[in-house]
């Protein structure tokens, strides 16, 4: 057993590839420290099968997605992140509750980092969870070519499982040439659904079609799913299989089976899965990505091997984690504030009173928050409010839009506490909320963080066009 057990770990490092941290050095004040570099430059990979030339990339350390991050719960990180693009960049730390001073939000939290420049991110981790970093300067082009990685902050007594595997979905809209189309401030993307791309890939390779998952019958394998798509909804279906949802955006959910049997995942969402293996041998399983009904498309297979059932040793333990130290909201004397997100095609917003004017680089801004766009060059706006450092607060959001908008609240984990009028089944806690058409979502959270923080749409391409605010906590 325990040679089949170290047998199936090591399969499983070698499917995830991560690249991992430096080892632990002594920290100035004798505190241990966990340190990393990522260098952000361009590169060239081979996304698409090897009869298609490969891509032009930027990217981390060499591939995209960047080498995953590995750290336990509680340690302290410093991340050195050197920039050898032909732009500013910066890293955001998504869903990591972190200092302000740490968030790598351009002109807001930090100074961009010029070409040849370098900026050193120190911070704890107090949570244990699936969380991801990528560009917070010009993002929809710096993460729509590749910018942008895995970080995974393990818990100090993990569930027994087989593997702990990650998957970082995305997507690519190349040409014949498995070039990126060069559209990145199309006005059609910025006020529809944002750069849905032509190429779905995992961990950077198209996979929809030969594309293969191995397994073995009997083992149990936590699954961690990142989007870190631009702008592609996922809506994930495993045949035959009956996943178990343990965490939502790396935060502690009641173990459930996914609504309709399908894992939905906004861009910049995660979720974390049990999957038992419990196929026959030899046969090929189909994950396939419901979302878009006239576009339904294979992800990849899970594959079978032709080899014995294991007895997992994980496969009657618990999976239920232990939650994280997040002040929990009283919705009964919080403060409320409404919140409308408007513009985009179809709007009446944009038939009625037009638009607000221009961006950065001279795009229209479509969108708006509480009747303000804001350029994503995150300067010269104030903060659309101002909230008391430990006070209770709902933001009960309303989408007067016909288009899905994932809503990112970064520095805070907030609870989704209702949808339309009614309670949520499981409460759970996220950091990015998926907003249907005409919906509305009510999220509470304590404002238990100092500073500025942005507010914004992770359709970026709806963030680029005017979907972005920031709330300050003092």
């Amino acid at each position: 057993m325990a040679q089949r057990r170290e047998f199936l770990k090591a399969i499983g490092a070698l499917a995830a590839a991560p690249v991992m941290a430096h080892a632990p050095r002594a920290f100035a004040q004798g505190r241990p420290v966990r340190a990393a570099t990522l260098t952000a430059a361009p590169g060239r990979q081979q996304i698409v099968p090897p009869e298609y030339p490969a891509t032009d990339i930027w990217a981390f350390n060499g591939t995209a997605p960047g080498p995953e991050l590995r750290f336990r719960q509680g340690e302290r990180v410093r991340i050195a992140v050197k920039n050898s693009l032909p732009q500013d960049t910066t890293v955001h730390w998504h869903g990591v509750r972190l200092p302000n001073a740490m968030d790598g939000v351009p002109h807001v939290t930090q100074p961009p980092i010029a070409p040849g420049g370098e900026f050193v991110y120190e911070f704890d981790l107090p949570d244990a969870g699936t969380f991801w970093y990528h560009p917070h300067e010009k993002s929809h082009e710096q993460v729509g070519r590749g910018l942008y990685g895995a970080f995974v902050v393990a818990e100090r007594d993990p569930p027994p499982v087989d593997r702990d595997v990650t998957w970082v979905l995305s997507d690519f809209r190349l040409t014949p040439q498995a070039a990126h189309a060069a559209d990145w401030d199309s006005m059609f993307d910025m006020s529809h659904d944002g750069r849905v791309g032509n190429t779905v890939a995992v961990n950077g390779k198209f996979t929809a079609r030969d594309g293969a998952f191995e397994v073995t019958r009997g083992e149990r394998v936590r699954l961690r799913l990142v989007n870190a798509a631009v702008a592609r909804i996922f809506a994930l279906r495993f045949r035959d299989h009956a996943p178990v949802v343990i965490a939502n955006d790396g935060q502690p959910v009641t173990p459930h089976p996914p609504e309709n049997g399908l894992i939905v995942l906004g861009p910049g969402m995660r979720a974390d899965l049990i999957l038992d293996c419990r196929g026959e041998r030899g046969k090929r399983y189909e994950v396939a990505d419901e979302f878009y009904p006239r576009s339904r498309e294979r992800l990849l297979w899970l594959a079978y091997r032709d080899a014995p059932a294991i007895e997992s040793e994980s496969r009657d333990a618990p999976v239920a984690l232990k939650p994280n130290p997040l002040a929990e909201p009283d919705v009964a004397r919080a403060t409320r504030h409404e919140i409308l997100f408007e513009g985009g095609a179809m709007s009446p917003r944009m038939m009625g009173r037009g638009m607000a004017g221009m961006g950065a680089g001279g795009h229209p801004m479509l969108w708006f928050i509480n009747d303000r766009a804001v350029p994503d060059d995150h300067r010269a706006h104030e903060p659309m409010l101002d909230l008391k450092l430990g006070g209770h607060y709902v933001f009960a959001m309303r989408n007067d839009t016909a288009w899905y908008h994932p809503i990112h609240l970064h520095g805070l984990a907030f609870r989704i506490v209702a949808r339309n009028g009614q309670p949520t089944r499981w409460r759970e806690w996220a950091d990015t909320a998926l907003m249907a058409p005409r919906e509305r979502v009510d999220i509470a959270f304590v404002a238990d963080a100092p500073g500025t923080w942005m507010f914004h749409c992770h359709v970026l391409a709806h963030q680029h066009a005017g979907m972005m605010t920031t709330i300050r906590v003092a």
